[in-house]
Order: C-alpha cells, then structure tokens, then sequence
C-alpha cells in the first residue's frame, strides 16, 4: 500500500471512478500536489456539487479521502474502492449529513 500512495496516476484512477459511480460534475482541473520524500500526494477535484480531496501519508501507511457533496446519493463500497485503487486492507468511514440546523 505505501507505494500505491505516492503514485498520482492510482489517486487520478481513484478519483475517476468515484466521480462515474457518484454522477459527479467536475468544475476545472484536478489538482495534484506531490511533496518530497518521504511525503505523499495532496489531490483535489473542484465539484459542481462540491469537492473529492485526498491526503496520502506513506510513511504511516495511511490516506485520508474527503467526499464532499451537496446531493444525497448511495453510498459506494469505499471498502472496495480504496482496496482495489490502494490495496487498502482497512477503511473507516465516517459520513457526515450535510445542510444547515436550525
């Protein structure tokens, strides 16, 4: 997994497919930034219905994805998503409702 995690074009695969399988519309550019070692990659897409964004940590053996939308939607098998993409042997997911309480 450390390896899949400083390789843009597997977070850019990643990226890719979560955007087919949500129907996202992306707005631009994706933005990848690629830090010296033993630093990882920071990516972010800009969304119609917000953003994707991912911070890699190699060295810990660790990602953190960010899902950004406005939307309700299902939820994808992010299990799967980061096991195939980053050989992933654990994810946690964490889903927060977006939208203003009143």
């Amino acid at each position: 997994m450390p390896g899949s995690l400083k390789d843009a074009a597997a977070l850019a695969a990643l990226f890719e497919e979560l955007i087919v399988v949500l129907d996202l519309k992306v707005v631009g550019q994706p933005q990848w930034h690629v830090f010296p070692e033993p630093g990882g990659i920071t990516g972010l897409t800009l969304l119609a219905e917000s953003h994707l964004g991912i911070h890699t940590f190699p060295e810990h053996g660790f990602a953190a994805l960010n899902v950004y939308c406005c939307r309700p939607r299902e939820r994808p098998d992010f299990e799967a998503l980061l096991a195939r993409h980053l050989g992933a042997a654990a994810c946690v997911v964490r889903e927060l409702k977006r939208g203003v309480t009143a």
